[in-house]
């Protein structure tokens, strides 16, 4: 891909777990914050504070190239799949929805989210 398809660039400080990174865990969340444009890539399961990470946006296309199916993501979005290799399913992320603080959003939620 000759350019680069997100909206923040390659050394853009991004939110991650040391599952992820570290021990290899799938990327089954992906979070465009409204607020800032930041981008979160998580996996399923409950994380602590100590093992969030931040890295460089161009480290999580690396270590999964199949995020820059979700590049596109307009911020207040999440996408989440089941596995790796997954279709991606998006969805407004009801947490960065003005007048939604039920969270009426039927989508799985990322548990641990920064």
């Amino acid at each position: 891909m000759n350019s680069w398809p997100f909206d923040q660039p390659k050394n853009c400080a991004v939110f991650t777990t040391t599952h992820v990174m570290k021990e290899g865990r799938d990327i089954l969340y992906v979070f465009h914050d409204a607020d800032d444009h930041g981008w979160q890539f998580h996996y399923e399961g409950e994380k602590t504070l100590a093992e969030h990470m931040v890295v460089a946006l161009s480290e999580i296309v690396r270590h999964d190239p199949t995020v820059l199916e979700v590049a596109d993501l307009p911020p207040g979005w999440k996408a989440s799949r089941k596995k790796r290799g997954d279709a991606w399913l998006r969805a407004v992320n009801p947490s960065e929805e003005e007048g939604d603080p039920a969270g009426t959003d039927n989508d799985r939620a990322a548990p641990g989210r920064v």
